[in-house]
Order: structure tokens, then C-alpha cells, then sequence
């Protein structure tokens, strides 16, 4: 089912509505984050990125920072609270921003790195039909412990698929995900390693 009409619009306010309650009720965790990030690696606190959303259109993503600056790779700039802040994924909170502004959605395909556009084959560039979202149908079977055909797989299913009844259920499966911090990353990667197109 397309997201367009009635349904979008009724999909947008939800959002909205919700992104705003939950800036509300996570201000201390996310005060207490910033502090943490301020006094352990500096600034700046939040991390910002350009990403593409719905129909490739980019935007930057606001995330807290959880690498230390330098060359070495992402696994080794991972710092011990970086870890502690994307397994609870308090890293994702300020995102809502993001969904309060109609960049986000709080479901839909993950927004992924800018680079990686010229790379999807046409089947895999459909992700960018619907609204990227925080939390999707990838994140809650499987993760970053997913190959990226899997996970792009299930990116498209969610495309094809979409209904508001949909958005609830991945979002209540992502509570049981928080909370049993499954599938954060692959083995010897911070989250997963570089997407490098179709082989």
C-alpha cells in the first residue's frame, strides 16, 4: 500500500504527535547523555550526517556521538559509553527532531550514508519510496546481524507492505529489541561493515 493520501497524513501526525511527547519525556536521559559525551569526549555532542529520505531527497540526521575523532576504524573510535548509548539506543534520541520536522518517520527503512545511492540496484533504491524511519521491519528481525541483501530485502518488503497496522507492530517489537539489545552488530564492526554494492 502506497504511503500517499489520508494515510500518510494520518501517518505524519502520529509521528509528529509522538515525537513530541517522547522529546518531553526523554529530556533528563538526553541531558544526562549530553553531559556524559561533554565530560568523556567533548564536543560536539550531537552528530550530524547527511542522509538520503523519501525519494533520495537528503537531509542531516542528528544522532549523539559515540566515536572518539581520529583515522583508525569505527570499531577502535567506539568509545565504552558510544557502546553503552547504541545498545539502549539512546544514541537515536535526538532524532526525533528529525520526525518532528517530517525529515523521519518512526518507522520505515533506515536512512542509510549518502555514498551508498549510487550503489542499490533498482530493486534495492525502492527503499527511498516511503519515509525513512528510526525503527523499521529490518531493525526488528535481525538488525545489524542481517547481510545488507537481507537487509534491503526486507527494506522493500516493508515498501510493498506498509499499513499503519504495520507501523504498530514494528513498533512494539522494537521495545522487546531495546530491551534485549539484540543484534547491534556484526562481529569485528561497530555496527556493520561498508555497503559496497551488488557482487
Amino acid at each position: 500500500m502506497r504511503q500517499r493520501g489520508w494515510r500518510l497524513a494520518i501517518k505524519r501526525a502520529i509521528d509528529r504527535s509522538a515525537a513530541a511527547i517522547g522529546l518531553l519525556a526523554t529530556a533528563p536521559i538526553q541531558g544526562a547523555a549530553a553531559v556524559a559525551i561533554m565530560a568523556t569526549m567533548g564536543r560536539p555532542v550531537v552528530f550530524r550526517q547527511r542522509r538520503p529520505g523519501r525519494n533520495g531527497e537528503l537531509f542531516e540526521v542528528a544522532k549523539f556521538r559515540t566515536m572518539r575523532d581520529g583515522d583508525e576504524p569505527d570499531e577502535v573510535r567506539l568509545t565504552a559509553l558510544g557502546k553503552f548509548l547504541r545498545s539502549t539506543s539512546i544514541d537515536e534520541l535526538p532524532q526525533l527532531w528529525n520526525v518532528l520536522r517530517g525529515e523521519l518517520s518512526l518507522v520505515g527503512p533506515r536512512p542509510l550514508l549518502e555514498r551508498y545511492l549510487p550503489l542499490y540496484s533498482p530493486e534495492q533504491a525502492r527503499r527511498h519510496e516511503v519515509l525513512p524511519g528510526i525503527t523499521g521491519w529490518a531493525q526488528v528481525n535481525g538488525r545489524n546481524s542481517l547481510s545488507w541483501p537481507e537487509k534491503f530485502r526486507m527494506d522493500v518488503w516493508y515498501v510493498d507492505h506498509w499499513s499503519l497496522g504495520l507501523d504498530l507492530r514494528i513498533l512494539i517489537r522494537t521495545i522487546s529489541s531495546v530491551l534485549q539489545r539484540a543484534g547491534i552488530a556484526q562481529s569485528g564492526h561497530a555496527t556493520m561493515p561498508p555497503f559496497t554494492g551488488e557482487r
